[in-house]
């Protein structure tokens, strides 16, 4: 890993650490689409789902109280599912199917999450919570980006946001370590290489971008930070897709 990039991971990780303590999601979103044009496709999407736990982790105990645990037991285990067979088909696929594989799955889950809103649903079916399970854990191992469908999901049902945020840390730990367990069994030389220290400041630039998270809090709304989140994603996203495709044509 060179200089540059690995200070363009820690920017991302900063930037995405703020923006899951303020929002709840957000860690992925604003990564994963970068990470994989920074590392690649492969490395980039291990390395997402290794810091999306431990970003959850760190963020867990300030949101105990306001997890949804049944909600989370449906999620979950209908995720880990769905992480498991997206880790094994991401070991088949070439890094220029994954680049447009991550973009084309957020820019598809954000935009029908953003057509949807306007429509009513109840979070009392469990199909409907099986399906967003699974369609994230496997979006997760995928592309890294596990939020957009249970995003959709909080969208349609209107799902209260602290409740949803706070779910979502458990989820995302579970999720993340379900897809990075098995694809470093599958692969156990995907993560990047660094130097020690270099992890070092990884976990310190995530306990920063929490503690930033806290602060920016005070003066801006969850609603504003997931606009914004939402916006780097599409441009995130669409890098991704126009490298992935150029990458193929090529």
């Amino acid at each position: 890993m060179t200089a540059l990039t690995g200070a363009l991971t820690l920017a991302l990780i900063l930037a995405g650490s703020a923006a899951q303590r303020m929002a709840g999601l957000g860690f992925a979103l604003l990564v994963a689409p970068f990470m994989t044009l920074v590392l690649g496709a492969h490395e980039g999407v291990l390395l997402v789902n290794l810091l999306g736990v431990l970003s959850s982790v760190l963020i867990l105990p300030r949101v105990w109280r306001s997890i949804d645990w049944s909600m989370f037991r449906w999620l979950g285990s209908f995720a880990v599912i769905g992480a498991v067979l997206g880790a094994w088909l991401g070991q088949r696929f070439s890094p220029a199917v994954m680049s447009v594989t991550v973009g084309a799955i957020v820019i598809v889950a954000l935009g029908a999450s953003l057509v949807l809103q306007n429509a009513r649903f109840t979070t009392e079916p469990r199909g409907p919570r099986a399906a967003a399970g699974f369609i994230s854990g496997l979006t997760n191992a995928l592309a890294g980006v596990g939020g957009p469908a249970v995003s959709a999901y909080a969208v349609l049902t209107r799902w209260p946001q602290t409740s949803f945020a706070a779910t979502l840390q458990p989820y995302f730990i579970l999720v993340g370590a379900t897809s990075a367990i098995s694809k470093l069994l599958m692969d156990p030389s995907g993560i990047p290489e660094a130097a020690w220290w270099f992890w070092g400041l990884v976990v310190m630039t995530v306990l920063c971008g929490i503690a930033a998270g806290e602060r920016l809090l005070r003066v801006v709304t969850p609603t504003q930070v997931r606009r914004f989140v939402i916006l780097l994603a599409f441009v995130g996203a669409g890098a991704s897709l126009v490298r992935g495709v150029w990458d193929l044509l090529g």
